[in-house]
């Protein structure tokens, strides 16, 4: 009995080590990356709040093996909300997986009506009051450009994507993307106002084994608002008003 219970002891330690590296491989590593933003000499001014910079820059991952199931996507955030408060969309960057439903609630004391018209998801959701909300399926992968039909200076970004391997960018630059499991994988960068320098946009693979990954450093040139100057629903100029009270 007691050499039984001894083997069973040594067994269990021997089977240890090999425990850890299955929960790392299930757990994946981190992919990072440094995103450099140079200026062109001559850029279109914003009309919109909080300037483009290298935070409004995301970067992720798409497999190149399909149908991994090794692919587990980790738990969604229960609501994803798109808040319209003091004239502006909050957050202005939101980043979702696709065929999710997103919240735009009212939190001004006046009327509303938020739109997007240019590729991503188009919808309309009409005039609605303070204190309401609508929501919209966004179920196809791609960007979203969300403005108000009343306020011209109101502009966001919601970004579907079809994988739950991503990361945005910090002030600094810095991404990184967490949880990776080992594969290969195409990169994928995109920023509100900037793009890759001519002659650099070839797609990147890269391979991700059990340690953590540095793409290293990806530049980005500095572009011309895509948000300003545009259109109201009805592909017409905003009007002009002398003051606008609300």
């Amino acid at each position: 009995m007691r050499s039984t219970l001894r083997l069973i002891f040594f067994g269990c330690l021997m089977a240890l080590p090999s425990l850890s590296v299955s929960q790392l491989h299930a757990q994946g590593v981190s992919v990072s990356a440094k995103i450099l933003m140079s200026s062109q000499q001559q850029v279109e001014e914003k009309r919109h709040k909080g300037p483009a910079n290298t935070s409004n820059v995301v970067v992720w991952l798409v497999s190149l093996q399909p149908g991994d199931t090794k692919l587990v996507n980790p738990p969604r955030q229960a609501t994803y909300r798109l808040i319209q408060k003091n004239k502006q969309f909050s957050p202005h960057l939101l980043v979702v997986p696709t065929g999710t439903s997103v919240e735009f609630p009212n939190e001004d004391p006046f009327f509303h009506n938020v739109f997007s018209l240019f590729n991503g998801k188009r919808f309309d959701l009409g005039l609605y009051e303070s204190g309401t909300t609508r929501s919209v399926r966004f179920d196809r992968e791609g960007v979203s450009y969300i403005f108000c039909n009343i306020h011209p200076e109101m502009g966001a970004v919601v970004l579907a994507l079809s994988t739950p391997y991503f990361g945005v960018a910090a002030a600094n630059g810095v991404v990184v993307i967490h949880n990776v499991p080992v594969g290969s994988y195409r990169v994928n960068v995109w920023g509100e106002s900037a793009q890759p320098p001519k002659g650099t946009e070839a797609p990147r693979v890269v391979q991700v084994s059990t340690a953590n990954v540095d793409l290293g450093e990806i530049a980005l040139q500095k572009t011309a608002d895509p948000m300003g100057h545009h259109k109201n629903k009805f592909g017409e100029d905003y009007p002009v008003t002398p003051t606008q009270r609300y």
